[in-house]
């Protein structure tokens, strides 16, 4: 399985990385919305790993963008922030699930559902 980790934070897209590598053959990173939506061209990954709130193309816009391009793709939110309006939100834009960084733990888990 080919995974994109979309986070600004280069700390907690490492943390991410080291916690799925068991569930994931290939990993890649990005820091933002954009770079997100070529790295998908580029990468074709199975699932990207997307934070919300980054600087630029935030996590909304760019699991809009990326699941209209690329319909093979999901899209979980991987998030601080919680809220039935976020997750609405997120799930209009495309994103299959919904993963609070409180619960990191749940990535694995959610991976190998998928």
């Amino acid at each position: 399985m080919t995974v994109l980790i979309v986070d600004d934070n280069a700390a907690v897209r490492s943390l991410i990385a080291s916690l799925i590598a068991p569930v994931a053959g290939d990993i890649h990173q990005c820091s933002g919305g954009a770079e997100a939506i070529e790295a998908c061209a580029k990468y074709r990954p199975d699932v990207v790993l997307m934070d919300l709130a980054m600087p630029g193309v935030d996590g909304i816009a760019a699991t809009r963008v990326i699941c209209a391009a690329h319909p093979a793709i999901r899209v979980l939110i991987v998030t601080d922030h919680e809220g039935a309006d976020l997750r609405h939100a997120a799930a209009r834009a495309g994103a299959t699930g919904y993963v609070v960084k409180d619960n990191l733990l749940e990535l694995r888990r959610v991976l190998t559902e998928h």
